[in-house]
């Protein structure tokens, strides 16, 4: 299935967390908070979005109103142009 965001929506698969081990005690990563860290999966149809990110581009986004959904198997987070703090090189 291929997704197509409208707008200056963009679909991004967030990067898995790894558990750390920190003075011998090991933090899942369910404890810990959302990785903020993406790649980029589509984008929509603004054109001055287009010109910015591209599919592949990692990025570092604000995770606090992104929209989860799980399509096919895989999850996917949903964020608005406004969340992408930076495309991380």
């Amino acid at each position: 299935m291929k997704l197509r965001p409208i707008d200056d929506r963009i679909v991004i698969e967030v990067q898995s967390a790894k558990e750390k081990i920190v003075g011998g005690i090991i933090i899942p990563a369910t404890a810990e908070e959302k990785e903020q860290i993406g790649v980029v999966i589509a984008v929509g149809t603004d054109e001055e979005l287009q010109k910015i990110l591209k599919a592949g581009d990692k990025i570092l986004f604000n995770s606090f109103r992104s929209k989860e959904a799980n399509i096919e198997g895989k999850a996917y987070t949903f964020i608005s142009r406004e969340d992408v703090l930076a495309v991380v090189e």
